[in-house]
């Protein structure tokens, strides 16, 4: 799996080493269907403090398409978390319906051709 950080904050920058574990720890179990994850980290409101630290991370699959989520917190790490935990969530949730069969629906007899069934 590949996985790609971006940060334009200079804050974030040490966290870069720390985040690309973390995504490659969670999505471990189902890291065959996450060829590229993408996590950004950007700082909202500047140096005024508060909820302002900003994390996306981008999924990108070939059974679900793209999943991108984004979460606020007020430190680096809680964001990372959070972003993930939900990521993996709508991931195997949408893999799962994906698998599941349309309910109601049955599979007739085998019909072969000059046979018995005709």
């Amino acid at each position: 799996m590949q996985v790609i950080f971006e940060s334009r904050d200079a804050a974030a920058t040490p966290m870069r080493d720390m985040s690309i574990e973390r995504v490659r720890f969670v999505l471990r179990r189902i890291a065959t269907l996450v060829p590229r994850a993408k996590v950004q980290f950007s700082d909202v409101n500047g140096p005024r403090g508060g909820v302002d630290k900003r994390c996306q991370v981008e999924l990108s699959t070939q059974a679900a398409g793209t999943v991108v989520i984004a979460s606020l917190a007020h430190d680096w790490r809680t964001a990372l978390d959070r972003s993930l935990t939900r990521a993996s969530r709508v991931l195997m949730r949408s893999v799962q319906r994906n698998q599941k069969p349309k309910r109601g629906l049955r599979l007739s007899r085998l019909t072969v051709p000059g046979g018995a069934n005709e």
